[in-house]
């Protein structure tokens, strides 16, 4: 007989585990429910494997198939759509159409009735950035709390501001999110900016500033959140474990410690929503430096 080379031989042992690697994926593509139409940006979650995915502008996703258990619900959330879960069982699923039915959404304008508008700025005031990265993966967030501190009566949501840093790929597109703080232990929750606002700044270590006006946003009395949404954009799709290492993707924001509070939350596919609790040697907290320019109404 022949001997086989020893590389020869460590593939053809692996070559089951490859082939069944290969099969055991999901992929697919998610549309309008009514006009067929991509929908971009949308999370796709695995319940138990705890592993997610975002779709690009086209509406397609893959990732991993099932590791842990042998059956699992595709979780798929987006902005202004219903959420939807779909039944999957170990093995290859390919090419999965999953529709998603539009949200109805109604948002009342505000009238201002014998009073003026001025601008007034929530959030961040510095212009020097503290020291560290705020880095995201497709799909995850940072939400930081534009609070209302003087209980000024507010009207619209004019612009909203973020800090991005030099390093990463400041250009790369991101989506901006605006929440009501009517989570659990006011974490962000419904959505105020029902409509995707895709942006991307023209370079980094700056403040970068997105006009919000023509969406007619009513601000919260208390406040409200502003947060940046790493997304994915061509052929490329990120898939990740997440609780493995990543290479950071995408924009790279700073941080700020003007506050003795923790007004930052972050998000993950799979985990939800967290509260950033991290602080300096001054005890003050690691927030994410994000501003917003508001209507007061006088």
């Amino acid at each position: 007989m022949k001997r086989i080379p020893f590389l020869a031989l460590v593939f053809l042992l692996l070559l089951p585990a490859l082939s069944w690697a290969q099969e055991n994926r999901i992929t697919g593509r998610v549309v309008d429910a009514k006009t067929k139409d991509p929908v971009p940006f949308a999370s796709i979650g695995l319940r138990e494997e705890g592993t997610g995915a975002l779709t690009n502008e086209y509406g397609y996703f893959q990732l991993a198939g099932l590791e842990k258990t042998s059956q699992d619900s595709l979780i798929v959330m987006t902005l202004g759509y219903e959420r939807s879960a779909v039944f999957i069982k170990r093995g290859s699923t390919e090419d999965l159409i999953i529709e998603l039915k539009k949200r109805v959404i109604e948002l009342s304008n505000v009238t201002v009735k014998g009073g003026k508008l001025k601008n007034l700025e929530l959030g961040s005031k510095s212009n020097n950035p503290g020291e560290g990265m705020i880095q995201g993966l497709p799909g995850s967030q940072y939400a930081f709390f534009v609070k209302n501190d003087k209980q000024k009566k507010l009207g619209n949501v004019r612009t909203v501001s973020f800090y991005i840093g030099e390093n990463g790929f400041p250009r790369e597109p991101f989506r901006v999110r605006i929440y009501k703080a009517d989570g659990n232990y006011n974490a962000p929750n419904t959505d105020l900016l029902t409509e995707n606002v895709v942006v991307s700044a023209a370079r980094g270590g700056e403040w970068y500033t997105i006009d919000l006006s023509t969406y007619n946003i009513p601000a919260p009395e208390e406040g409200f959140f502003v947060a940046m949404e790493w997304i994915v954009g061509g052929d490329k799709f990120y898939t990740t474990n997440f609780m493995d290492n990543y290479t950071p993707y995408g924009q790279i924001m700073r941080p700020t410690f003007e506050y003795k509070e923790s007004r930052t939350w972050s998000y993950t596919i799979g985990k939800g929503w967290n509260l950033l609790t991290l602080a300096n040697g001054q005890g003050r907290r690691y927030n994410a430096m994000i501003k917003a320019e508001v209507d007061m109404i006088k």
